[in-house]
């Protein structure tokens, strides 16, 4: 039975406006006096003021309640963040200080708004909450274009565009469905899965749906033919992330107890390897090459890990002490955008990272316990020692390779 779809008239659900401070600012005297120091200061810089600063990534966006998800746009520097409070708020960020702008928001759902995603031409949005809802919003100014109410029987939990048209989601009972949206109806309905489905992975050709499940399975099903196929062996600890690696030939399930579960394509019954990365959990997966993938964890660390050979490369940056719920990468691949229960949107710069080399050999750990810095915030916002850091890791790294040569030579030598 269809659930039912409304098409909402905008002019009845616009947005909430964002607040503007309409406070005049007080009127000065012309003969009031002037500051030396400004006096000096303008002096120094030639008499002109000093213009904007310029950050190598934008400012944190402070929020009312913790994002369970963000999404980026597709062509543009705009951020949509879901909240507890089942509010969607959208952002344009830029790197010049100051400039951060909310630009809506949506109050609609009525409890939390667990995902959040952009269609492939950026004019719409989509969004699935606790209150089984989907909801389909106007990009431009947030307002609410259709609704689905009772779309699940349980709250809705996870969210895949597999077109432009397309969508399934997963609900906290397991239940897949896949959604015509030109229909407005359910076209697939699947329940496989004996607990929450934590994420949704669709191969490149848009015929096979892979999901995570806090039953510690992976299920595949193939929307072309409208089926399910079959489930992975069981896992340990609940599946909550999956993504495709090596241009689609390898599949990545993050898992609650902190382990990367690695599966071959079209060998999806049992893992070809498993990685553990000493985290709490791996709760999202973020692929940045076909190589490298950021993960995030309770831990409130975001790592940066390299596929076969399977290395931990070093730390991207933390929501310090508090559990990351999504992360996402930017349309220009400039910036890896994360958000979690620190009530923050947080920016990372990762245009090095995919030129990040990796080497065969295990290199030996840090006395000090503690991760490499791909980034400059990687261990705090206002790291004053960032730079003598990353000068001593270069000289730690050079002396380990020394001592690599060092070990094969003797190695060779004993022979």
């Amino acid at each position: 039975m269809a659930a039912p779809v409304e098409h909402v008239d905008p002019a009845l659900t616009e947005a909430d406006p964002p607040e503007t401070d309409q406070t005049e600012a007080p009127e000065t005297s012309k003969d009031a006096e002037t500051d030396p120091e400004e006096d000096e200061d303008e002096d120094e810089d030639g008499g002109e003021p000093a213009g904007p600063k310029i950050r190598e990534t934008p400012q944190d966006i402070q929020l009312e309640a913790f994002a369970n998800t963000v999404a980026v746009h597709p062509t543009r520097d705009m951020v949509v963040c879901g909240d507890v409070d089942g509010d969607v708020y959208a952002f344009s960020y830029s790197c010049t200080e100051g400039e951060n702008k909310e630009l809506w928001s949506s109050g609609h759902h009525m409890k939390s708004c667990r995902q959040v995603r952009f269609s492939a031409d950026g004019l719409q949005l989509y969004t699935v909450s606790r209150d089984k809802a989907v909801h389909l919003l106007d990009v431009e100014q947030g307002k609410l274009v259709t609704r689905i109410r009772g779309a699940h029987g349980a709250p809705i939990n996870s969210l895949l565009l597999v077109d432009q048209n397309i969508l399934a989601t997963g609900d906290d009972g397991g239940t897949l469905k896949v959604w015509d949206m030109r229909k407005g109806t359910s076209i697939m309905e699947e329940k496989q899965h004996e607990d929450y489905i934590s994420d949704i992975a669709v191969d490149q050709a848009k015929r096979i749906l892979l999901t995570s499940s806090g039953d510690g399975t992976m299920g595949v099903f193939n929307i072309k033919r409208r089926r399910f196929e079959f489930l992975s062996e069981v896992q340990g600890g609940d599946l909550t992330s999956v993504a495709l690696m090596k241009r689609g030939k390898k599949v990545v399930c993050g898992s609650s107890e902190g382990t990367i579960y690695i599966f071959n394509w079209n060998g999806f019954g049992a893992t070809s390897d498993r990685f553990a990365i000493k985290a709490e959990s791996v709760d999202c997966i973020a692929p940045i090459t076909d190589n490298i993938m950021c993960t995030a964890s309770m831990d409130g660390y975001i790592r940066a890990i390299n596929l076969l050979p399977n290395r931990v490369i070093g730390c991207i940056g933390q929501h310090v002490g508090e559990p990351i719920e999504e992360l996402v990468k930017s349309w220009d691949s400039r910036f890896l955008v994360s958000c979690g229960h620190d009530q923050l949107i947080k920016f990372w710069d990762i245009s090095t990272l995919p030129n990040t080399t990796i080497n065969e050999y295990r290199k030996r750990k840090k006395k000090d316990g503690r991760m490499k810095s791909l980034t400059k915030k990687a261990h705090g916002e206002n790291d004053f020692f960032s730079g003598l850091v990353e000068e001593t890791e270069k000289k730690e790294e050079e002396g380990e390779e020394e001592e690599e040569e060092e070990d094969e030579d003797s190695d060779s030598g004993s022979d």
